[in-house]
């Protein structure tokens, strides 16, 4: 296992979400998870790389010029361990989590937390704020 630093930790989350949630690009799971990686909050989906896949294609389907950009980043070197924390807007044009398409902006953020080991990222874990988005879908009302 090569060693990881700091700057090349921040680089792969960086990547992680430039490609697949500010392009769209579920070919970044090929490139930066591992093979045995686990989504320990896949909302419902196989917790491997497939159902990650499945999640960035659907979230597009749905939201096809969907943006999201870095707010914050803290590295922990001695776990290899990223928080990641988010914000994001698309035009909603497809059904998602139930809503028929709007084609409303809308706005959401979460905060993604990834462990790295040897370069790829090996685990998960995420969370969003579904019920703001819910409410700007219409489907919940606050």
């Amino acid at each position: 296992m090569r060693p990881v630093d700091r700057a090349q930790l921040e680089r792969i989350a960086r990547r992680w979400i430039e490609e697949g949630w500010r392009h769209g690009n579920a070919g970044v799971v090929d490139e930066l998870h591992a093979p045995e990686f686990v989504d320990h909050d896949s909302a419902g989906r196989p917790p491997d790389n497939e159902g990650f896949k499945l999640g960035i294609e659907r979230l597009y389907a749905a939201f096809p010029d969907l943006k999201a950009e870095v707010t914050d980043l803290v590295v922990d070197v001695e776990t290899g361990a990223v928080a990641v924390r988010w914000s994001a807007a698309g035009s909603h044009i497809g059904p998602y989590l139930g809503a028929d398409p709007c084609g409303r902006t809308v706005r959401f953020k979460g905060i993604e937390i990834i462990r790295i080991s040897g370069g790829l990222i090996v685990e998960r874990w995420g969370e969003w704020d579904g019920i703001d988005l819910l409410e700007q879908l219409g489907q919940v009302h606050l």
